[in-house]
C-alpha cells in the first residue's frame, strides 16, 4: 500500500516544502517506525520522527449504533478548533464517515461532538468534474466519488486523497476556524466545487468578479442562540465562470464552477463563524489570506508539533509510541473554540446562553459528564495554560445564561447525569489552576446545588429538593436515582473545595457535610450502593446485574466503588481492605453477564463490556475508570499495575477503542496511566500512583520546567514496587500535584 501513495506523490503533485517537516502517513495502516526499522533505524531514529507521523485519525472511525470502537471521525483541525474538517462517506444518519465505504461524498466541515447528538452549523464541500455525460448530480450518493484507501494520505495537519471519479487530488490544510483547500485536476475542461448546506432555509451567493461565496446554515438539534447561522466565506482563486444554488429534499446544494486547467492547482479558502458574514470575511482575511496552500500545511503541522511534543516517551514500541500519540491528538480536539477576534482585534463570541456577541473566550461541545475524570486532571497536568481559558469560558457562560451548562453542545443541553461542572472547578482550585473568576464559579456552583429546577433543561440538579430532604435522591424522582445521588454528594465534595478556595469556610464545611450523603445509598447487607425508595426502603428485587433502574449506562457493579472522595470511608464500609480488594478483584474477573434492566434492549454499552474479558470492569464507559487505581489506595499498587497494563496493552489499539471515545475521555485515561499516574479523585490535589508503561517520559513547559517520569526493571512485567520522587523514596499510594510545578523526577523501579 506504500508503494501506491508513493506513486500518488510523485506523478500527480508533490506535497512540497511542508512535507520535510511533516510529511502526511503514506496510508491508513502503515506503521511509520516500520520502514526506520527495516533500514536498521532505532528506537531513537523513531522517537526523533515528527510526532504528527504517528497519529492515526482513524482510530476508532469503524463503529456503528450498534457497538463502538470510538465512534470516532477522522479530523483534520488544529487543537481546540472551531472548524473540524472529516471525510463524509454517508449522509443517511449521524455516522457519516465509515472506513469501509471508500466513497467520498465530500469534506465536511463539522461540529458534531457526537453521533449520539448529531451535527451543526454543517456544511459539506466536494470538487467535480464535468464529462461525457455531463453534470454530476448534486445529491450526496450521486455526486459521491471512490477513492484508494491506499492513497489516502491524512494527519492532523492535513489531508490529501485522489478521487477517482473526478481525477482529481483533493488536498486540505486547517486553520482554527477555516481551511485551505487545493484541487489539482488530471484533464483540462469544465469543473467545480459543490458546497452542500442543510436545511431549507440555507443560503448561498456568489460575488463573481472577486471571487467569492458566501453562505450559511441554520441547521442545529438544539442548544443554540436564538438566530443561530453559521456563516462560511469562501474565495476562490479560479475564474468563476458559473454559479447556481439547488434545493434538494430539505437542503441547498450550490455548486462554483470554473474551468480546469489539467495539472494546474485551484485554491479555494473557506472560514467560519458564528458572528456573521463580515466576521467570516474577517477571520478568512486574518487567518489564510493569500497564503499559499503549503504555508498553511506547515504552520498546521509546526502548531501539532508544539503540541504532541509537550509529552515526549522513549521505550515504547511501534505500537505502543502510535496509540499513544494518537489518544494525545484526541486529546486536543475538544471543547472546540467559540470566539473569535473582531475588527479591533478583541475577542468576542456570540453567546449560546444569551444570545447576544459577549466579550471573552468561549468553547463548547464538551460532555462534562464523560471527560471530567481523566480529561480535566489531565488537562492541568501538561496544558494548564489551555485549561485556565477554557475554564473561564464556562464561568462566562454561568454569567451569560444564569447557570452552569450541564453538558454544553454547544449551549444548554439536557444529557447524561449531576451538575458535572462541579467536578471541574473542583478539580482545578485542588490543583492550584488560577486565572479565571473563582467567586464566580462558586456562586454558580452554590446555585444549582440548592436552588430546584424543572427537569430536562440541560442545567442544574432537578431533584435537588428531595435530595436535601432525604439526604438521598429516592427512585422515581428521577431516572437513574442512585447514580445521581452518588454525583450530588461528589459534587457537593468539589463545591467545598471551590468554597473553601473562594474563601467561604463556613459554606465549604457544610457541604463537606453533605458529601456524606453516599453513605444514605450503601446497603450493608450487600455491599452495594442501591436505589431506595421514598420511604426508606431498598429498591427490589435487586440483582447487581442488571443496568438501568437506578443506574444510568451500567448497574450496581459498575457503580460499586463510585466514592472516590471517601475510599477510607467506603473501604470500612465494605468489611476492611481484604475484603475490598477481593471485591475489587471478583469484579474484573468474573463473567461479564448483563441483565438489560429498563433498557428493554441492549445497548452498545453492554455490547461492548461483554466482547472483552475483564468481567465487569466496563472499561468502555467511564463511571469505572477510576476503579483499578483503588487497589493502590488500599495498598495493592501491584494490582493496579497488573490490571491497568492489561487496559493498555488490550483494550487500546492504533485502530480502535474499547468504546466510546467522547471528546477525549477514553484517551486521557491512556495517557495519563500510561504516565504511571492516574487523579483517583478530581477536587483532590494528588495523583494516585499506577506504573509507567515506557522507559521515560518527559513532560516540557514552556517556561523550561519539566517533569520527567522513569520506569527501570530488568525483567519485562515485573512489579515496579519501589518509587521515588526527586530522590526521595515514596511511601504513599500518591504524590502531590504541587511537586509537579516545578522540575520533578518520577522514578519507579523493581528492587
Amino acid at each position: 500500500m506504500a508503494g501506491g501513495a508513493a506513486a500518488l506523490v510523485s506523478t500527480l503533485d508533490p506535497v512540497g516544502a511542508a512535507a520535510e517537516t511533516a510529511p502526511l502517513p503514506s496510508d491508513r495502516t502503515e506503521d511509520p517506525g516500520r520502514a526506520a526499522e527495516a533500514a536498521g533505524g532505532s528506537q531513537s531514529a523513531a522517537a526523533a520522527r515528527p510526532l504528527v507521523e504517528w497519529v492515526n485519525l482513524l482510530q476508532g472511525t469503524d463503529s456503528t449504533s450498534l457497538f463502538s470502537r470510538g465512534n470516532t471521525l477522522p479530523i483534520v483541525a488544529v487543537p481546540f478548533a472551531m472548524a473540524h474538517w472529516a471525510l463524509q462517506s454517508s449522509d443517511k444518519n449521524s455516522w457519516f464517515f465509515q472506513p469501509h465505504d471508500e466513497r467520498l461524498q465530500g469534506i465536511r466541515c463539522t461540529h458534531q461532538l457526537s453521533p449520539w447528538l448529531d451535527d451543526y452549523g454543517y456544511a459539506t464541500f466536494l470538487p467535480f468534474k464535468t464529462d461525457s455525460s455531463g453534470d454530476p448530480q448534486p445529491e450526496a450518493a450521486a455526486r459521491a466519488s471512490s477513492y484508494r484507501p491506499a492513497e489516502l494520505k491524512i494527519a492532523p495537519h492535513a489531508l490529501k486523497m485522489r478521487l477517482m471519479r473526478y481525477r482529481c487530488v483533493l488536498e486540505l490544510a486547517p486553520t482554527e476556524r477555516g481551511a485551505a483547500m487545493r484541487f489539482t485536476f488530471e484533464e483540462s475542461g469544465p469543473a467545480g466545487v459543490f458546497i452542500d448546506l442543510p436545511g431549507e432555509n440555507a443560503e448561498a451567493s456568489c460575488d463573481a468578479a472577486n471571487g467569492i461565496v458566501n453562505a450559511s446554515t441554520t441547521y442545529n438539534h438544539g442548544g443554540v442562540p436564538k438566530g443561530f447561522a453559521t456563516r462560511y466565506a469562501v474565495r476562490c482563486d479560479a475564474k468563476i465562470t458559473g454559479f447556481e444554488v439547488k434545493p434538494i429534499s430539505g437542503r441547498r446544494v450550490a455548486a462554483i464552477r470554473f474551468i480546469a486547467e489539467a495539472g494546474k492547482p485551484i485554491a479555494l479558502r473557506v472560514s467560519t463563524s458564528f458572528i456573521s458574514a463580515d466576521q467570516a470575511a474577517l477571520n478568512l482575511k486574518s487567518e489564510l489570506g493569500d497564503k499559499p496552500f503549503d504555508q498553511v500545511m506547515s504552520e498546521a503541522a509546526a502548531t501539532w508539533e508544539a503540541a504532541l511534543g509537550r509529552v515526549r516517551i522513549n521505550g515504547a514500541s511501534e505500537t505502543q509510541r502510535r496509540v499513544f500519540y494518537s489518544c494525545l491528538y484526541r486529546t486536543l480536539l475538544f471543547p472546540r473554540i467559540w470566539h473569535e477576534r473582531d475588527a479591533g482585534g478583541n475577542i468576542v463570541h456570540m453567546s449560546a446562553y444569551s444570545s447576544k456577541v459577549e466579550p471573552g473566550f468561549m468553547y463548547a461541545d464538551h460532555g462534562y459528564w464523560d471527560v471530567y475524570r481523566a480529561w480535566y486532571p489531565m488537562m492541568a497536568l501538561i496544558y494548564p495554560e489551555r485549561l485556565t481559558e477554557i475554564l473561564q469560558a464556562w464561568v462566562n457562560a454561568y454569567k451569560e445564561g444564569g447557570w452552569f451548562p450541564q453538558f454544553p453542545c454547544p449551549g444548554y443541553r439536557n444529557c447524561m447525569t449531576g451538575s458535572p461542572t462541579d467536578f471541574v472547578f473542583g478539580d482545578a482550585v485542588a490543583k492550584g489552576i488560577t486565572g479565571f473568576d473563582v467567586q464566580a464559579a462558586f456562586e454558580g456552583l452554590k446555585k444549582h446545588a440548592t436552588q430546584p429546577v424543572a427537569p430536562k433543561l440541560g442545567y442544574g440538579r432537578p431533584a435537588v429538593a428531595e435530595y436535601l430532604k432525604l439526604g438521598y435522591i429516592p427512585m422515581g424522582a428521577v431516572a437513574g436515582a442512585a447514580a445521581e445521588t452518588l454525583d450530588s454528594a461528589y459534587g457537593d465534595f468539589c463545591i467545598a473545595q471551590v468554597a473553601r478556595a473562594a474563601g467561604k469556610q463556613e459554606e465549604a464545611a457544610a457541604f463537606e457535610r453533605r458529601s456524606q450523603n453516599w453513605r444514605n445509598i450503601f446497603d450493608p447487607a450487600t455491599r452495594f450502593l442501591r436505589g431506595k425508595m421514598a420511604d426508606g426502603s431498598w429498591h427490589s428485587p435487586f440483582d447487581p446485574h442488571t443496568w438501568g433502574g437506578a443506574y444510568v449506562e451500567g448497574g450496581a457493579w459498575q457503580y460499586r466503588f463510585a466514592v472516590p472522595w471517601d475510599p477510607e470511608g467506603l473501604i470500612e464500609a465494605m468489611g476492611g481492605k481484604a475484603d475490598f480488594v477481593a471485591a475489587l478483584e471478583d469484579m474484573i474477573t468474573q463473567a461479564p453477564v448483563f441483565h438489560v434492566g429498563t433498557y428493554g434492549r441492549e445497548i452498545h454499552e453492554m455490547s461492548e463490556m461483554a466482547a472483552v474479558d475483564f468481567g465487569q470492569y466496563a472499561h468502555s464507559n467511564q463511571p469505572v475508570h477510576q476503579v483499578l487505581y483503588m487497589f493502590a489506595v488500599a495498598g495493592r499498587r501491584d494490582r493496579t499495575q497488573y490490571w491497568a497494563h492489561r487496559v493498555l496493552n488490550e483494550l487500546y489499539t492504533p485502530d480502535n477503542f474499547a468504546g466510546d471515545e467522547d471528546t477525549g475521555s477514553m484517551s486521557a485515561w491512556y495517557i495519563l496511566s500510561a504516565l504511571g499516574i492516574y487523579s483517583f479523585c478530581p477536587g483532590k490535589p494528588d495523583w494516585v500512583l499506577g506504573a509507567p508503561l515506557f522507559e521515560e517520559a518527559e513532560i516540557r513547559f514552556p517556561d523550561g520546567h519539566a517533569i520527567r517520569i522513569e520506569a527501570r526493571s530488568s525483567k519485562p512485567g515485573a512489579f515496579l514496587n519501589h518509587v521515588t520522587l526527586n530522590g526521595a523514596e515514596v511511601r504513599e499510594a500518591a504524590v502531590p500535584h504541587a511537586a509537579f510545578l516545578k522540575d520533578a523526577r518520577l522514578v519507579f523501579s523493581a528492587v
